[in-house]
């Protein structure tokens, strides 16, 4: 039997939820007898047919692109009943004040005005970004809070966000687990991305609205989505 106990604040709880719940079908059971002790019950694996979902983190931005253009973006084979924390992304635009339709063969964004709101992301940290690169087009501030670990991602996630939202002219206020956005004016700009993929593609979402926006190093979104600017491209090219 394997035993494992966290010490600390556990960040990004949905992950571990989504590993139990994919153990589970295959026939391995782990039970929580504590908060932040998680115990494996002696089992094998079995065989089992599972369907992988599309991936909710990469779909935030597609939902993003419906928020700040006020389109609509369906992305297929997700559902509330999602195990991916990040589908939680689409209640924060809902919180916004975008319509989301839920079915069970897919999510639907519609934009719609949007408004600044303050919002506890430490679940979903890893659409963070996303929700930063929304938030210039509300009304009002938006304060994104609780995501104190983003500091130890591919980057500084939080004082990357602030350095480049601020080289938009934007002003952005930093705390050491959190920031605040407020909506004005944008000017050009070339956005660092620190090699980190979730800064291109969020940036480019404000690229999309806002004249002038060059993104430095777009390779860098190779790590998880090879084809994302292509397929922005031709998302932002159909007729709505």
């Amino acid at each position: 039997r394997v035993e494992l106990k966290i010490d600390g604040a556990l960040v990004s709880e949905p992950y571990i939820d989504m590993t139990l719940g994919v153990m589970a079908q295959f026939g391995v059971e782990v039970v929580t007898p504590a908060d932040g002790v998680y115990r494996v019950q002696p089992a094998c694996y079995h065989s089992n047919n599972y369907q992988i979902e599309p991936d909710a983190s990469a779909a935030s931005y597609f939902f993003g692109l419906a928020a700040v253009t006020g389109g609509e973006v369906t992305v297929e084979g997700l559902n509330r009943w999602s195990l991916q924390g990040d589908i939680r992304f689409v209640e924060c635009l809902q919180q916004m004040g975008c319509e989301v339709i839920y079915r069970d063969d897919g999510i639907t964004v519609k934009g719609r005005p949007l408004k600044g709101i303050t919002i506890d992301m430490n679940d979903i940290s890893d659409t963070a970004q996303t929700l930063a690169a929304v938030a210039p087009f509300a009304e009002g501030p938006t304060s994104i809070q609780n995501v104190g670990h983003m500091r130890f991602k591919e980057t500084d996630r939080i004082h990357a966000l602030v350095t480049e939202l601020s080289r938009l002219g934007l002003k952005v206020e930093e705390t050491t687990d959190s920031l605040t956005i407020h909506p004005g004016p944008m000017q050009s700009a070339v956005i660092e991305t620190y090699n980190d993929h979730r800064m291109a593609m969020s940036f480019a979402l404000i690229g999309v609205r806002s004249p002038g926006v060059t993104i430095s190093n777009p390779q860098c979104t190779e790590k998880t989505y090879p084809r994302f600017f292509e397929d922005l491209a031709r998302l932002c090219a159909t007729p709505a």
